[in-house]
């Protein structure tokens, strides 16, 4: 084996380590999490918590009315869910569930809102959230800790 080998070859066995692992997946738990609670933020009224602002519904009907769901059922699910959600990424907690439900969001997003976004964006948040199903939250989350705490 060449010493080029031998460097590239430690130097992929320091980037898969737990902890540079766990540094990538909050940093991306954080990246997804911010993509839809600033969302969620822009339909909730100004200075309120979850008080959903009245245009929104109106938002709602005409520039997301190929959405399958009544504005009076879609505009509370998709409140919540991108509050919620995304505070459950941030604390790595049920990390693998939060992510496919976000990747959910973006497919529906995808195929009914804005079906010309995917190359620009919702490939990226699809690739986010995939990611962050099949490896979870890492080693810097809850999910982490109640694993840890529950083979003891």
């Amino acid at each position: 084996m060449t010493k080029a080998m031998q460097y590239y070859d430690r130097a992929v066995q320091l980037a898969s380590a737990r902890l540079p692992e766990g540094l990538v997946l909050l940093l991306l738990r954080v990246a997804l999490a911010g993509v839809f609670w600033r969302s969620g933020r822009t339909k909730v009224a100004e200075g309120s918590w979850l008080q959903i602002d009245p245009g929104t519904y109106e938002l709602f009907k005409s520039e997301f009315s190929g959405l399958p769901l009544d504005p009076s059922i879609a505009v509370p699910l998709t409140t919540f869910a991108e509050h919620f959600f995304p505070m459950l990424l941030l604390l790595g907690l049920a990390t693998r569930l939060s992510a496919g439900a976000l990747l959910v969001m973006t497919l529906v997003i995808q195929i009914f809102v804005f079906p010309d976004a995917w190359w620009p964006v919702h490939s990226l948040w699809a690739a986010m959230a995939a990611v962050l199903i099949v490896r979870g939250g890492g080693l810097f989350s809850l999910d982490a800790l109640a694993l840890k705490s529950r083979r003891r």
